[in-house]
């Protein structure tokens, strides 16, 4: 699973993995034209930072600024590789591991987990 994978699944639980398509809805729409189309099911709206303040620990890291605080509060590895993979899976290629590249970084995530249904404070995305 990729990292951002398990960020989200942090704050989705199960209903994160209700985005995939089932093997049936995926089986019916390569079956002949009389099959309904594969349809993803929704995943509904989550308060991010409620669902991370509620997080035993959160009260001690910065999760609302630091990517590296995030990713310990949600038990990932928030190390140079892991930071920089999280950012290559964003489309950041030129990640270096500064503070400008983190604070971007972090951003980009709360940017994605708003795209994905979350609701996420205007302070925490671009």
């Amino acid at each position: 699973m990729s990292i951002f994978g398990k960020i989200k699944n942090a704050i989705f639980g199960k209903e994160a993995k209700a985005e995939e398509p089932k093997a049936e809805e995926a089986k019916a729409a390569v079956t002949p034209v009389m099959a309904a189309p594969a349809h993803r099911a929704a995943i509904s709206e989550v308060d991010v930072a409620a669902r991370f303040d509620n997080i035993p620990g959160s009260d001690k890291l910065n999760w609302r600024t630091s990517i590296v605080d995030l990713m310990k509060l949600v038990q990932i590895d928030a190390s140079y590789e892991n930071r920089k993979e999280l950012a290559h899976e964003l489309g950041n290629t030129d990640y270096s591991g500064s503070a400008e590249d983190n604070i971007l970084l972090h951003k980009q995530v709360m940017n994605k987990i708003a795209e994905a249904g979350g609701i996420v404070p205007p302070e925490l995305k671009d």
